[in-house]
């Protein structure tokens, strides 16, 4: 399998690898590689599982995988252990920085402003972010 773009690289390979449950009886595992590939795709991607292409395994393996791992806390340790690799310097997306469609863009007007809950802190170090450095 060529890499692609946004699979995982041979480093983050070698860090998630050992992390991974193995179970060695019964039917052989699909590579799990590219399971975690398939499911980062359609992570990335939005798309429904069953849209996931044919070169990361079955659809249905993906979602298994990925709801299993999330029931054990093993993608927890994953993004721990390639944060602390990149020595925590990764940078993500949220919807906060996604541009919103055109009609979605204007408030109703005279509407109340929406103001958060007394006691919540607007600062970016209360959600964990880190000042630009």
């Amino acid at each position: 399998m060529t890499p692609r773009r946004y699979e995982l690289s041979d480093f983050e390979w070698a860090i998630i690898a050992p992390l991974l449950p193995n179970k060695p009886r019964g039917v052989a595992r699909v590579d799990d590689r590219r399971v975690l590939n398939g499911i980062y795709w359609r992570l990335r991607t939005g798309s429904p599982w069953a849209d996931i292409p044919e070169r990361y395994g079955p659809a249905t393996t993906c979602y298994n995988r990925f709801i299993r791992w999330r029931k054990l806390g093993i993608w927890d340790q994953i993004f721990d252990a390639v944060s602390k690799a990149y020595d925590g310097d990764l940078q993500m997306v949220d919807s906060s920085s996604i541009r919103v469609h055109q009609h979605a863009a204007n408030g109703k007007k005279g509407a109340r402003k929406r103001v958060p809950p007394l006691g919540t802190s607007l600062t970016p170090d209360a959600w964990g972010a880190r000042g630009a450095a």
